[in-house]
């Protein structure tokens, strides 16, 4: 006779429907949450252009010398293959490939290496912040209040950290850069020149994550000291730095979404590239000064002013 079915426990079967939720690791030299990050196995530059894909030089391009490849038997037009002019040359070929405009290197990503200095310093318990996981939303809980810190040591190292996409660095950087540009913007201008090479650098990775968020920390840099007894001093001194920050914006300044009579629910997150690109240089004129105009207009030709009439 036939055994009968043996049913499985409930508390077997519902171990079996759980399922552990794996964290989300960008980079594979995070580790767990008990380890430190391996700087040691870290050998690429963020923003670097060795990985990327080298396309052939078209040599007819720059000389009168064209390259063409002999013929076979078979890729001559035979009798009765062709269309009478009707668009013979694309009858029976392949189609063509056209290039995505990520195919191209001025807007391919770039590595972006886990790092940081906030990365560092955070693991090594050198940053007065931690994750207050209270209330709805996660907030930062500062050891220190922010007007006592050196800024001329931290800002620049939050700034370095604007780079990261892994958790908990990405919110305690963006956020701590958030905190200290708000309690202590009297203390923001003289280190000005220490933030270039973070901004720089970040917006190097050609990551779209990225350089949205530098831009609205950007806008928000600017506009610190813009108050009613400010001066916008702080986007008066970002000009003579323009070179190094508005490249990048000028390659995806066009990146802009046409749906037609379509509506975009995600944009009031302000993620659309091309818009977020344009605020901010409306933000860098208004803020900088009677030179920051020509120096933008210089950098990014197909900006037009939003205070000259």
């Amino acid at each position: 006779p036939a055994s009968p079915p043996t049913t499985m426990p409930a508390k077997a079967a519902a171990k079996q429907d759980i399922r552990m939720r794996e964290p989300h690791l960008v980079n594979s030299e995070t580790g767990s949450c008990f380890d430190a990050t391996d700087f040691e196995l870290i050998k690429g530059r963020p923003g670097g252009h060795e990985t990327l894909p080298v396309k052939d030089v078209d040599v007819s391009a720059f000389s009168l010398s064209r390259k063409t490849t002999k013929k076979t038997p078979g890729g001559f037009m035979k009798k009765g293959a062709g269309g009478g002019g009707w668009g013979s040359d694309t009858i029976g070929a392949a189609p063509k490939k056209t290039s995505k405009i990520k195919d191209y290197q001025a807007f391919a990503e770039r590595p972006n290496p886990p790092n940081t200095e906030f990365r560092r310093f955070y693991e090594r318990g050198d940053l007065p912040v931690q994750v207050d996981h209270g209330g709805v939303h996660n907030r930062i809980a500062w050891k220190v209040g922010i007007e006592k810190l050196d800024f001329h040591h931290y800002l620049p190292i939050f700034f370095d950290g604007l780079r990261e996409l892994e958790e908990p660095y990405c919110f305690l950087a963006t956020q701590g850069v958030y905190d200290m540009l708000q309690t202590g913007s009297s203390k923001v201008l003289p280190v000005i020149p220490q933030l270039i090479i973070p901004i720089k650098t970040a917006l190097n990775t050609r990551q779209r994550k990225v350089i949205v968020k530098v831009l609205k920390v950007l806008q928000a840099l600017v506009t610190c000291d813009s108050g009613a007894e400010g001066e916008n001093l702080i986007g008066q001194a970002l000009v003579p730095y323009y070179r190094q920050i508005l490249p990048v914006l000028n390659i995806f300044i066009r990146q802009t979404e046409n749906l037609g009579d379509g509506i975009d629910y995600g944009q009031q997150k302000k993620e659309h590239l091309g818009e977020l690109i344009m605020e901010t240089l409306e933000h860098f004129e208004i803020n900088g000064g009677e030179d920051a105009f020509i120096n933008i207009k210089y950098l990014v030709p197909t900006y037009q002013s939003v205070v000259l009439s």
